[in-house]
């Protein structure tokens, strides 16, 4: 028999367990699809972000790891980019794809939670207009990628918490192994999770050898990554500091940690069952063998506050906490005072907030003339690639001794972008101190001279004889995106060799 609000219980395992409502095929796919549509209508609007031209540029370089992540990423870039050279909608298809499974594997935890039709409906919902998903659907990136790795993750373990079917376990070994090979965040939430089941359970997964299993599973696949990063000197370990700083200098430091992370959930719907969701998981009877999850995201939390990471490090806990909200609201647990939220004349209001906010609806012509707060989050750095590049070619054509001119960036965004559209412009690989475009190739040693892009070109005073200014980025689309009026410098006469000279410009920051 199946209980719409998932009250019924049966005895499963010695414990109590929901009965499990059939999945809310129709309007769960219809969500996931509607999400899909949007995010691939506009997929192809802009151009490029940066972070995806770099992650180009890395997958032109693979290895088994970088200074600023793991390989997975790059792979994926290289993969997407046989199939369709030169197109940001093709590049974008895992990004699209793994927010639209999200939506679904965020309905089907609602529904091992114990939730009905309309519990998998509000919670697929939520996730498909959370700012922090939709946005991210729209990029080929790690905080696309690794949330939906965390999804899939908290899928199987909840599964296997109502079923004991250890193989999901060892899959779960897998998913970790792959969520590990994307960002090394996975670790903080199994280290925070592992202490939960110790004190509110289920601790008979200690006892399951498949869990072992998959632990060794997932430590074969980041194997090569870790051996990687030993032979450079840990490198991962110098980025997180260089963004603990960039998050106080620009970010708000840890006071807009939790209020950013909960208003990226959804405006209005995502931040309030957020917030639901959260309580209700740690303090439900109904939800009392999922409990170790909602101690899970409060660990979460307090971890990436702590080293002052990223907001969206921890987005990858909005699927159980929004499934547990919609399950609480089925049943009649939430207040009447706000249990309009979970409506649909709110969702819709949450569309029309979400949707202008976070992907490219504006004409790219009408992007400089509209009014910042009003232009899609990172809209203006997808535009103007091609032609920043083109200033750099006109002012290399200009260097008196081009055979022996490199081409330097001061920021891996500019680099990649050279890296990319450079080729068809008779520009030479360029080179980047910065971040993980530090531990791409160096400028050749036969590069006496360098073509510098960048503000300030101090760090190369002292290692070169002559140091002058020739040339200006310019967009061609008046916009002020990071990139416009970056100067271009010419650097001559090298002392010393690029072995000696380049670790010695290498810069982390942003």
């Amino acid at each position: 028999m199946v209980a719409e609000t998932g009250e019924l219980r049966e005895r499963y395992g010695g414990g109590e367990r929901p009965v499990i409502a059939p999945f809310a095929r129709t309007p769960v796919l219809a969500i996931a699809g509607a999400m899909g549509a949007v995010l691939a209508a506009t997929a192809g609007r802009y151009g490029y972000f940066g972070d995806e031209l770099y992650f180009l540029a890395a997958g032109r370089h693979l290895d088994w790891g970088y200074a600023d992540q793991p390989p997975l990423l790059p792979v994926l870039a290289r993969l997407m980019d046989a199939f369709g050279a030169d197109s940001p909608f093709v590049l974008r298809i895992p990004a699209m794809l793994a927010m639209v499974a999200s939506v679904v594997l965020t309905a089907l935890i609602a529904r091992e939670f114990g939730g009905g039709r309309r519990a998998q409906v509000i919670s697929a919902a939520t996730f498909a207009l959370s700012t922090q998903m939709l946005g991210g659907g729209h990029y080929l990136a790690t905080s696309t990628i690794d949330p939906f790795l965390w999804t899939l993750l908290i899928w199987l373990l909840v599964r296997w918490v109502g079923t004991r079917a250890d193989g999901l376990l060892l899959w779960g070994g897998v998913v970790t192994g792959l969520a590990l090979n994307t960002k090394f965040l996975i670790g903080a939430f199994w280290v925070v999770a592992l202490m939960a089941v110790a004190v509110c359970g289920p601790r008979d997964l200690f006892r399951r050898p498949a869990f072992w299993g998959g632990a060794v599973l997932a430590a074969v696949m980041i194997a090569p990554t870790l051996v990687w990063q030993a032979a450079h000197g840990w490198p991962q370990l110098s980025m997180g500091a260089a963004i603990s700083e960039e998050v106080s200098a620009e970010w708000g430091g840890r006071v807009t940690f939790v209020p950013t992370l909960v208003m990226s959930a959804g405006i209005p719907v995502g931040m309030i069952l957020f917030c639901y969701g959260l309580w209700r998981l740690v303090r439900s009877g109904s939800l009392r063998p999922y409990r170790f999850l909602g101690w899970t995201a409060v660990g979460v939390l307090a971890v990436f506050l702590l080293v002052n990471g990223r907001y969206y490090y921890a987005a990858g806990m909005f699927a159980p906490l929004f499934a547990a909200a919609a399950v609480e609201i089925e049943a009649g647990q939430a207040s009447k005072y706000w249990r309009w939220v979970a409506t649909w004349p709110v969702f819709v209001l949450a569309a029309v907030i979400t949707v202008p906010l976070r992907l490219p609806v504006l004409p790219q012509s009408s992007v400089a003339s509209t009014p910042v707060w009003a232009r899609p989050v990172f809209a203006t750095e997808e535009i103007g690639w091609r032609e920043i590049t083109e200033s750099v070619a006109q002012a290399y054509r200009a260097v008196p001794d081009p055979a022996h001119t490199g081409i330097v960036a001061a920021r891996y965004w500019q680099a990649s972008a050279i890296d990319h559209y450079g080729p068809d412009l008779g520009l030479p690989s360029p080179s980047s101190p910065n971040r993980g475009y530090a531990t791409l190739p160096r400028p050749p040693d036969s590069a006496r001279d360098v073509l510098f892009v960048g503000n300030d070109p101090s760090a190369l005073v002292p290692y070169f004889t002559r140091l002058r200014e020739v040339g200006t980025l310019d967009n061609r689309a008046g916009i002020p995106n990071v990139s416009q009026g970056m100067k271009i410098w010419l650097a001559t006469g090298l002392k010393g060799t690029w072995g000696t000279v380049w670790p010695r410009l290498t810069d982390w920051g942003s």
